[in-house]
């Protein structure tokens, strides 16, 4: 049933490029590394499962998820989805002039952001919940600032960073489906201080 997710995709087609810039559709990416039901995923996020459906039905008519297997659930048959990857770039062979791609993968990657952290902030509150209780619960937390020169340095900076991870990821993933699960989440952005202005 579990297909191989593969570690990062680069979109060459402005279908899928624009499926990403929604930020409920990249939610749903976010946690379809692991298979998963519309129901599921609806409860995970809050949301209507039938509107978890429309989305998953349009990221698997784009390529993006995959249907992976079934399951009965009391007299329901569930379908189970996958996503092809863990994290998508935007190619700069999509047929858009370049600053239709910039601003395009600038919107989608802080519509991302915006989700991400809506997502960690959710899952922290159930994880306080059951620290509260006596549980154990191991996390770490990463924040630094960096100051680039230009826009190629960020660049670089980002995909190294990202190769970096990768390689992280590929050197202790376990293949054993029952081990314990952790989310790892990479941002970068713009330092804003106070008016609202960039740093």
């Amino acid at each position: 049933m579990k297909q191989q997710v593969l570690e990062s995709y680069l979109v060459e087609l402005p279908e899928q490029a624009m499926a990403l810039l929604n930020p409920l559709r990249a939610e749903i990416l976010g946690r379809l590394t692991e298979p998963a039901s519309a129901a599921e995923l609806a409860r995970e996020i809050n949301e209507i499962p039938q509107r978890v459906n429309y989305h998953l039905k349009a990221l698997e008519k784009v390529g993006l998820v995959r249907r992976v297997g079934t399951r009965q659930v009391r007299n329901l048959v569930e379908v189970l989805y996958q996503a092809i990857a863990r994290t998508y770039i935007l190619s700069e062979t999509l047929n858009w002039p370049k600053e239709t791609v910039d601003r395009i993968k600038d919107q989608g990657s802080l519509s991302h952001l915006v989700t991400a952290a809506e997502r960690i902030k959710r899952d922290a509150l159930v994880l306080l919940e059951k620290s509260d209780q006596q549980e154990e619960i191991p996390s770490a937390t990463l924040d630094a600032l960096i100051r680039l020169g230009s826009s190629e340095q960020r660049s670089a900076f980002v995909q190294e960073y990202v190769q970096l991870v990768n390689r992280l990821v590929e050197k202790y993933q376990s293949a054993d489906t029952g081990a314990a699960s952790y989310q790892v989440v990479l941002a970068l952005y713009p330092k804003p201080v106070q008016g609202g202005e960039e740093q």
